[in-house]
């Protein structure tokens, strides 16, 4: 039976690969990486973050849905956000507006408080962010979570934001200014997009509200999600390069085989433990994995291989391939075990 202490180390050692990568710096005070929380609470913390995860809590969405390129494109966006002056908008001050007057106003702020925005500019002088949850989440929770991530992670920047919840999904509008109080300009990256779905959905698990924001890999989806300037590109028909549904890089398959590779370490480990809720644990793991979209496809490409064996036309395999198969075995170990425990039931 494993000790307490070492299945702790294997949690938290193996659970930040698969939670909080090395890349990116979360600020939740909940966060594993802090230095601050001893072994046991950051092994807790990811347990939790793996319950979570298996029981397929919501996902929260975080996009940058686009920008405006001076004030008549960021004067427009507020119009359609504001529904010209019928919902209430609130700003990084925490004051409310409603109404056509104040929306001219709020225009007129923009344009001259810091550096001036010229009608049209060549560059973005502002972002718009889209914070999301899936229908049935409690509108003004969702608003209360917005308030919070736009308070910590754009504490320098001026902002609006209004809630819509007359569609299918409540979600929050969000403009940025690019330009921060202190000249900075606001550029987010991949990372970033990242950190502000970890942080959204903190903001959201403090209000009650069962909230993931666990990165594809660890999900083992490879879906691939268009950019807005390619969505558009292809519907005016420049796109040269046609968009791809799936992940296909080396990059993404390797971040995908490092996630198995982490579930599989977690889930050996707290088998060894023998307890009866690790036992739970394991198993919802072990369904969870086998019903990942990279181990259906690992399981159609194993069909074809055999094919292939058959028909005399197998090829050796090239180091890409083998650093692959090493998480498909891990996905067939602990679909094996989990077989042969419900056998054994």
């Amino acid at each position: 039976m494993g000790e307490p202490s070492s299945v702790d180390g294997v949690l938290v050692q193996w659970g930040e690969r698969l939670f909080y990568p090395g890349n990116r710096i979360v600020r939740s005070e909940q966060t594993p990486r802090l230095s601050a929380l001893s072994v046991g609470q950051r092994a807790a913390a990811v347990r939790a973050r793996l319950e979570a995860t298996v029981r397929r809590a919501p996902q929260v969405m975080v996009k940058v849905s686009g920008g405006g390129r001076g004030m008549k494109a960021i004067a427009a966006h507020f119009r359609y956000i504001a529904k010209d002056g019928r919902l209430p908008m609130e700003d990084d001050r925490g004051v409310m507006q409603q109404g056509k007057e104040e929306l001219r106003d709020l225009v007129e702020q923009w344009r001259y408080g810091g550096s001036e925005i010229a009608q049209t500019s060549p560059r973005r002088e502002a972002f718009n962010i889209v914070l999301s949850m899936p229908r049935g989440t409690d509108p003004l929770i969702v608003q209360r979570a917005a308030r919070e991530f736009a308070r910590d992670e754009l504490a320098e920047h001026r902002y609006v934001m209004v809630l819509h919840e007359h569609q299918a999904n409540p979600h929050v509008h969000l403009t940025v200014r690019a330009e921060s109080r202190h000249g900075r300009r606001l550029n987010p990256r991949k990372a970033d997009l990242q950190r502000w779905r970890e942080t959204f959905a903190e903001k959201l698990r403090g209000w009650g509200i069962a909230a993931e924001a666990t990165r594809q890999a660890t999900r083992g989806e490879n879906r691939n999600f268009p950019s807005s300037w390619q969505i558009r590109a292809e519907r005016e028909g420049r796109l040269r390069t046609p968009l791809r549904a799936i992940k296909t890089g080396a990059a993404a398959k390797k971040t995908r085989v490092d996630a198995i590779v982490a579930w599989a370490k977690i889930y050996y480990a707290l088998e060894a433990t023998g307890r009866p809720e690790d036992r739970r644990l394991v198993d919802a793991i072990g369904r969870y994995v086998s019903q990942m979209p990279v181990a259906i496809a690992h399981h159609r490409e194993l069909d074809r291989q055999r094919q292939r064996d058959r028909s005399g036309s197998a090829r050796t395999p090239s180091p890409r391939v083998v650093a692959r198969e090493r998480g498909q075995r891990d996905i067939d170990l602990m679909a094996r075990d989990r077989g042969q425990r419900d056998i054994e039931r």
